[in-house]
């Protein structure tokens, strides 16, 4: 009994624990992100893990599914999966609006994790 009572504890704790990393579901962050129509130079205010929408151009691929942004504000790193990249049929140089996600790090700096991304025509 005692071990059941001490499985069953453990087995209460991961399910927490797992449920305290998992973050924002993308529907959450599509709808945060359209209240947050920002600039690059304003990505570097906002808390780890808000929804936002940037408009721009990608300039640089830096490293597999790593790309560099900019906007007429400054640069920042994303991280397009390839799935979003081939569906949106993306090359470098392509203006972009994107949705993605802050994410924070304490030895490197900030950068966006996208979770959709449409082509558009600049003006």
């Amino acid at each position: 009994m005692k071990k059941m009572l001490i499985g069953c504890g453990l087995v209460v704790v991961t399910s927490l624990s797992s449920l305290a990393w998992a973050g924002k579901d993308d529907h959450v962050l599509v709808q945060e992100a359209a209240k947050n129509v920002v600039t690059v130079s304003q990505v570097a205010k906002l808390a780890d893990e808000t929804g936002v929408t940037l408009t721009g151009q990608i300039s640089k691929h830096l490293q597999s599914d790593h790309y560099e942004f900019k906007d007429s504000s400054g640069t920042i790193s994303v991280e397009i999966d390839d799935d979003l990249w081939r569906q949106a049929g993306l090359k470098v140089g392509d203006h972009v609006r994107l949705v993605g996600e802050v994410d924070t790090h304490r030895y490197k700096p900030t950068d966006i994790e996208v979770i959709k991304i449409e082509k558009y025509a600049h003006r």
